[in-house]
């Protein structure tokens, strides 16, 4: 008797838990990636797969970002329409025969998007922007080095408090 209440027990922990997961309501759509600037880790013109590995590691994180900063009630879509990773890939540079990213303050991460943030049937916000972090060399980065999407995480960051959050909690 105990085993089945103990598994009835986690079977509605985990119903609760997937719910407030999947609280958030976010779409996130990338917008023809093949024709992207710069998104995929380990080549500068990635192959579908790489290119893959880069959006969902994005999407991912953006839907983190909105599980933790969008009211309930609110729904988020956001349209990728480019994305240029941090550094840029010099072949050449070390002779080593594989593309080596190098980060220059001149190479800083950019992802271009078009957001509608919506309450009920109400529009509250919506844009196209690049978001751009100039200065990504410069800032305190609480990702870490093995974070191959540190400085485009942190940016999204900063964007979703100033334009996401901002603009739920102004309604």
């Amino acid at each position: 008797m105990p085993r089945r209440l103990l598994s009835t027990l986690a079977a509605i922990l985990a119903a609760g838990a997937s719910a407030a997961v999947s609280a958030a309501d976010l779409s996130v759509v990338f917008v023809d990636p093949g024709q992207f600037t710069d998104a995929a880790y380990s080549h500068p013109h990635g192959t579908e797969r790489q290119r893959a590995e880069v959006l969902r590691d994005i999407e991912r994180h953006l839907r983190q970002l909105a599980e933790r900063g969008l009211p309930a009630g609110d729904a988020l879509r956001i349209e990728v329409l480019d994305i240029d990773l941090a550094g840029w890939f010099e072949p050449f540079r070390f002779r080593t025969g594989a593309d080596v990213r190098v980060l220059r303050d001149i190479t800083w991460p950019r992802i271009t998007l078009h957001y509608t943030l919506t309450r009920g049937d109400r529009v509250i916000a919506s844009a196209e922007e690049q978001v751009a972090d100039l200065n990504y060399l410069m800032r305190v980065n609480r990702y870490g080095d093995s974070d191959r999407l540190r400085f485009e995480k942190a940016m999204l960051d900063d964007w979703f408090g100033r334009r996401i959050a901002a603009q739920a909690r102004q309604d």
